[in-house]
């Protein structure tokens, strides 16, 4: 294990889709809308919200190793602090050092976009590292997901929209929903998977409180709710917004796998597929609004 290869699965880049897809939904409704990008704002927000993404995962790699949660009966994929090819001390300071740039990129976008974006930037920093850090961290208890539908649902597509027309609308907030909801579900396989590990180790999340079977009933409807997000979209900006549907099929072979596999390692598979699942629903989506025209 070089140390590059182990900072490469530290910063977790397969996980990057679902922080970018808001930012490219968000700007898509706005190209819709006035027949016109501003690609500075995008790139800077783009940039932000990759930098923001990445610092939150090695904050939750050296978090997960102090509180010891990441152990050796670990099914998920092999943690860099915890298996001992990166020091705790490093990645917490790699994690800083994204932060730090992704505030820089909030410099011009507050410059840009005025004070809204320094309560949604701000909000975000501090979310990524609440999310393992502090006395109570949001992965410990059962609202994971609630979180990442806000931050990587309205809260992205929101901010992504508002930085290019100033403003924000219902519209922008119905976009958001679906992209987040499924955004949440990747969360859920995360939770669900590791849910026998987490309870041992006083990790209280929702799968660790509902149980399993509620949870394959809650994974099943976040994707099913995305999918009825369509519906009132396709309403107020034309059949193209149904695009989407193209991925049921393999949503509907995600949900069944879902409830029928036995937990375990087949599990990080079904997390891959529904982050690959949130990407292909937000590029059909983005390729319905550019095809609606504005």
């Amino acid at each position: 294990m070089t140390p590059l290869h182990a900072w490469l699965l530290a910063c977790r880049p397969k996980t990057l889709p679902v922080s970018l897809s808001p930012v490219l939904v968000g700007s898509a409704l706005a190209w819709q809308q006035q027949g016109a990008l501003l690609w500075l704002p995008l790139l800077a927000a783009a940039l932000g919200a990759a930098f923001i993404q990445i610092g939150t995962n090695l904050f939750n790699d050296v978090g997960d190793f102090l509180r010891g949660t990441d152990t050796p009966e670990r099914i998920g994929p092999r943690r860099a602090t915890a298996e001992g090819w990166l020091s705790p001390k490093a990645v917490a300071r790699g994690a800083w050092l994204c932060f730090a740039l992704a505030f820089a990129c909030g410099i011009y976008l507050v410059w840009h976009g005025g004070w809204p974006i320094v309560a949604i930037g701000l909000a975000s920093l501090a979310a990524g590292w609440a999310y393992t850090g502090g006395p109570k961290p949001i992965a410990y208890g059962p609202l994971g997901e609630v979180f990442v539908l806000l931050f990587f649902g309205l809260v992205a597509v929101g901010g992504s929209y508002y930085l290019q027309t100033l403003s924000l609308t219902p519209l922008a907030l119905l976009l958001a929903l679906p992209v987040g909801l499924l955004a949440a579900a990747v969360i859920s396989v995360n939770n669900y998977r590791d849910r026998d590990g987490d309870a041992k180790n006083g990790k209280n999340t929702l799968a660790v409180r509902i149980g399993r079977p509620a949870m394959q009933r809650i994974y099943a409807l976040q994707l099913l709710a995305a999918y009825l997000c369509l519906a009132p979209l396709a309403w107020h900006l034309g059949p193209t917004l149904l695009l989407p549907l193209l991925s049921a099929p393999l949503a509907r072979r995600l949900a069944q796998r879902f409830a029928r596999e036995t937990p375990g390692p087949v599990f990080n598979a079904i997390l891959a597929q529904t982050a690959a699942l949130q990407l292909l629903f937000s590029l059909l989506l983005t390729a319905g609004l550019l095809l609606a025209g504005h």
